[in-house]
């Protein structure tokens, strides 16, 4: 899917909900310093459900149904980003991301042009940039225990176990190989820049319609990553039912797994949708953040 301008997608940006990193006072104020802006611009800010935001004796309303909403902004790192997106679940509102983490590569704006993003979006000159997201589920015995979703990863580990697991993959069905390993990670190409890459597997484009699976620390040296087509439906299973695993989404945990348990991955029917100033290019961004392609 191609990237598109927000003119295309809705004629008016009017009600924003500001999401902000919340173990940090500088991004609370910059969040309460940003809705008062949209307030002025004649835009209705909303806040997090779980959040707050008081400007004097004015509150902020909190937000009752995303479906309704234009635009989330996020002030805060990447887990801030992923935590609005699990929000959103599958809304098409559109997010941008304002850095106040460490790294951001979701929320690749700076602070210090902030209100100039904010204003090109409300202009509507920004790009919305579709982004793969994957449907995973917990199976036992043909009843499926969880569902989750995933924008970055989702990986199956053995935690605080001193074992190694030992997991079956399935590709549509097929037999694909036996992993041994501490864990493995299924990863989009919007979450190959994360755990992915520091556990040795590829950078992929974000907007390559693949999925990545990388073993972590496999016990064989023939055991590498590879890249599927995004279309592709998975399956990972225990090979010794008396072991157990965890699972996690996106940074969260999601639960323990048994031996008895399926992990089926595939691609969501939605997508999600970064915003991005047109000028972006995703290999700048990946110097900037990575150093990538500059020698040592």
């Amino acid at each position: 899917m191609k990237p598109t301008t927000l003119k295309r997608h809705q004629s008016k940006i009017s009600k924003i909900v500001i999401v902000f990193r919340k173990d940090t006072a500088l991004a609370r104020q910059k969040a309460k310093e940003v809705a008062l802006w949209l307030i002025n611009k004649g835009s209705q800010p909303y806040s997090h459900p779980k959040q707050s935001l008081s400007l004097g004796r004015r509150k902020v309303p909190p937000v009752k149904n995303f479906a309704n909403m234009d635009l989330v902004i996020v002030l805060g790192g990447d887990g801030t980003y992923l935590e609005a997106v699990r929000m959103l679940d599958r809304k098409a509102v559109p997010i941008l991301g304002i850095n106040m983490g460490s790294l951001g590569f979701l929320t690749n704006v700076p602070v210090e042009k902030m209100y100039e993003a904010i204003e090109d979006t409300l202009s509507l000159k920004m790009q919305m940039r579709p982004r793969t997201m994957l449907d995973v589920r917990v199976r036992r015995k043909g009843k499926i225990l969880a569902k989750h979703r995933a924008l970055n990863d989702i990986v199956i580990e053995r935690g605080p176990l001193s074992h190694l697991t030992n997991y079956s993959l399935f590709v549509d069905k097929q037999l694909i190989s036996s992993i041994k390993a501490d864990g493995v990670i299924i990863a989009t190409p919007t979450g190959s820049t994360a755990y992915n890459l520091a556990a040795g597997g590829p950078i992929l484009h974000p907007e390559v319609s693949s999925i990545v699976i990388s073993p972590i620390c496999p016990h064989s040296l023939t055991m590498r990553p590879i890249i599927l087509p995004d279309d592709t439906e998975l399956s990972f299973q225990l090979n010794e039912t008396s072991k157990k695993a965890f699972l996690t989404v996106d940074g969260v945990r999601c639960g323990e797994i048994s031996g008895n348990d399926e992990i089926l991955v595939k691609k969501c029917d939605s997508f999600h949708y970064v915003l991005r100033d047109p000028s972006h290019n995703y290999f700048h961004l990946l110097k900037e953040k990575l150093k990538f392609g500059e020698r040592a």
